[in-house]
């Protein structure tokens, strides 16, 4: 079977095609070239010599790609780490200190926070080693090296198959794989879908779990601006938190213990201290979690105009009355921080990302390109073999689309934003379970479940937004039932779920939430998932085969894999963008752009006491840029996305000058659509970081762990 193009499998040359028509070399003048073309994408980093290389060196790097991924010395790529699986993180000291972005350590902060000891709102700050605080639960990873291994992946997968017995092999021949894969007891290793399914990668990784809380700044300043500021430019956000690995004492992995020391890392990376200027190189390295740019037009306009309005519209409702009731209350403000972050994030993202696609006329765009991709089968002889694609989409499309909405509303009122209903859905697994064993073991879980949404529970809000968002589902809405049920108290619901199966059944049938949930809960399982799962894998596999038929068709396009949270990096450059005719936004913010948004007891505006008495008396110490001013973010035209949180911001030579945490709102589209001219990643200044920690926090112990350079001196 002939199923992926030669150039796939090796790394020299699939690269070779590019969007730009002049090559490039390593003394190419890059003020002269058009550096949009060298742009957007998430790289492989083992997969960086040839053409890769040569556009970052166009951009202005002088790293190579060994600087970069090297499996037999220290590289990059062994600061770059995966934060609890679903962040990044970077390592900044011999001594493990990791930094990431504050929303990313946020649960960790949330969960040490009382009101006594109130981290969310005063910051926190480890004087010492002991003085740091271990997370249960929270692990980082490292990925030791990356192996293409397509060809073994692929053994024995014909065209002629179904799409469950090439899941079938594909899974059998990755699991043999692995198993004969050459590493160490303590690493693990997966196998990761690349192209679609038309290529396939090794990562072997190394994970630590004893991973402890050092300094975090209050989110009036890890989250200043909060949702008004979510997504957009100018920010002014010190959105970062600390970290430590900590190692047994042969600095391998170990779960926590009193008796586990720092971890000492591979490499580290220096800090350089001379900021940032437009036109200057970044490169973001990270985890991107998942972007779908090979998308076609109809998949592009259910997502904006029928999809995300629906999701859009369950988040509102649920936030307006989590905000309401957490302006109220301290002890209610702390349960539900992390939660209402989480749900506003991406609340917001969704609006950005429906304004990006029609602003930047992305669907028609779309269209245009599969009428030319159309005509060249014609031309190349090879409609025979992909000429239905696109009226394959169509038709799919068009069944998928419902059910996919149906699907969604469904987890957006069931596991996101209700807790409730949240427990009602735990409790079904519960409740049908085959076997005494299968009980227990759900039983098992679920109390750990119950105990860890009741943490941080509120009735109140709860029916609040239950009220709010079921009329978005349903007409069948019955509030009386937060009257007759045992799951809005802890206790009652423990002792609800006691009993053997039998009895526990018989107290669930009188249970008036339970009973409300259960017909809605069981049409997700019975109709409404099993559809929706039918379509997506009839999706999925002719996404594959158009995935196939653009390179076959459309070989002198540049293609890159998609994110599926793998190591990735992404380059470009400092710049502003015009989100608007007459409208200029220049990359770079200051401190004095947070005084002049400073409204006294705002929960998003607040500004610190210290931090004004710092700016009034210029007191910036060595973290001021050569105007005399301290920046606070700036922009990039990197190429990310959700899991980029907390990735690195590297200079030309290797040095961190910030962190990833956001995009332009307008920019969200990136995901399905990058335009250099318009996307836009958003990261701290690294000066700022120090400046907080140093002058604000009065933690010197953490600058002196770290190597603070002048590379542009």
């Amino acid at each position: 079977m002939k199923r992926l193009l030669p150039f796939l499998f090796t790394a020299t040359l699939f690269f070779v095609s590019c969007k730009t028509t002049k090559t490039i070399t390593k003394t190419t003048n890059s003020k002269a070239i058009n550096t949009a073309d060298t742009q957007g994408g998430m790289w492989i980093p083992s997969l960086l010599e040839g053409m890769n290389e040569e556009d970052m060196t166009a951009l202005g790097s002088n790293l190579t790609a060994k600087d970069i991924y090297d499996i037999n010395n220290s590289s990059l790529k062994d600061a770059i780490v995966h934060f609890n699986g679903g962040c990044t993180s970077e390592i900044i000291s011999s001594s493990g200190l990791l930094l990431t972005n504050h929303h990313c350590g946020f649960s960790q902060i949330q969960a040490h926070s009382s009101i006594e000891n109130d981290y969310i709102k005063d910051g926190f700050w480890a004087k010492n080693l002991e003085d740091e605080l271990p997370n249960e639960g929270l692990f980082v990873e490292f990925i030791i090296r990356i192996e293409d291994v397509t060809k073994a992946v692929l053994n024995g997968v014909a065209d002629t198959m179904s799409a469950s017995e090439k899941k079938s092999l594909i899974d059998k021949n990755s699991r043999q794989i692995q198993k004969n894969t050459t590493k160490s007891e303590w690493q693990n290793t997966k196998i990761k879908s690349f192209f679609k399914g038309n290529q396939y990668f090794l990562f072997v990784t190394e994970r630590f779990e004893d991973i402890r809380l050092v300094g975090a700044p209050p989110t009036s300043i890890g989250k200043f601006g909060s949702d008004t500021d979510n997504w957009v430019w100018p920010r002014h956000t010190g959105d970062f938190s600390m970290f430590r690995i900590y190692a047994n004492k042969d600095n391998k992995p170990a779960k926590y213990s009193t008796d586990n020391v720092p971890y000492i890392p591979k490499h580290y990376l220096p800090i350089s201290l001379d900021g940032v200027e437009e036109g200057d190189f970044t490169l973001v390295f990270g985890f991107p979690g998942r972007t779908n740019e090979y998308l076609p037009a109809v998949a592009i306009e259910h997502i904006t105009k029928q999809y995300n309005p629906s999701n859009i519209a369950i988040r509102e409702a649920a936030l307006k009355v989590m905000d309401e009731q957490m302006k109220k209350s301290n002890a209610i403000r702390i349960k539900y921080a992390s939660k209402q972050a989480k749900i506003a994030n991406y609340w917001k993202k969704w609006i950005g990302e429906n304004l990006g696609i029609e602003k930047s006329n992305a669907i028609a765009k779309k269209r245009d390109f599969e009428a030319k991709f159309t005509k060249t089968l014609k031309e190349k002889g090879l409609e025979n073999k992909y000429s239905t694609i696109l009226s394959d989409f169509d038709k799919l499309y068009d069944a998928f689309s419902d059910i996919n909405i149906k699907r969604r509303n469904f987890i957006e009122v069931f596991v996101v934003n209700n807790e409730l209903l949240k427990m009602t859905l735990r409790t079904y697994k519960m409740d049908i379970a085959k076997d005494d064993a299968s009980f227990e073991k759900v039983r098992k879980d679920l109390i750990k479940r119950l105990k860890a949404i009741h943490k941080n529970y509120d009735v109140t809000v709860d029916k609040g937004v239950f009220e709010s968002i079921m009329p978005l589902y349903t007409n069948n809405v019955d509030v009386s039932i937060y009257d007759n049920t045992s799951f809005t108290d802890l206790e009652k619901a423990l002792k609800l779920i006691e009993g053997n199966p039998k009895e526990v059944r018989e107290k669930l049938l009188n249970d008036a939430a339970y009973q409300y949930a259960k017909p809605f809960i069981e049409e997700f399982y019975k109709t409404i998932n099993p559809k929706y799962q039918k379509l997506k894998a009839e999706i999925a596999a002719v996404q594959e085969r158009y995935m196939n038929a653009l390179m076959t068709v459309v070989p002198s396009k540049r293609y890159y894999p998609d994110a599926n949270s793998t190591l990735r990096i992404t380059y470009g450059q400092v710049r502003g963008y015009a989100p608007e005719d007459g409208v200029y936004y220049k990359p770079v913010s200051y401190l004095k752009g947070v005084i002049e948004k400073y409204i006294p007891n705002d929960y998003e505006f607040d500004v610190p006491l210290k931090l004004r008495n710092l700016y009034n008396a210029k007191d910036y110490g060595q973290y001021a840029d050569k105007n005399g001013k301290l920046p606070i973010c700036f922009l990039g035209t990197n190429h990310t996305t959700g899991g980029n949180s907390g990735s690195p911001a590297i200079d030309t030579n290797g040095n961190l000058i910030g962190l990833n945490f956001d995009r332009v709102w307008e920019g969200t589209m990136s995901d399905m659509n990058y335009d250099p001219n318009i996307c836009r990643n958003i990261m701290v200044d690294i000066r700022y970081v120090l400046f907080i920690i140093d002058k604000y926090a009065g933690a010197e112990r953490l600058i002196n762990e770290m190597k603070l350079v002048h590379p542009k001196k």
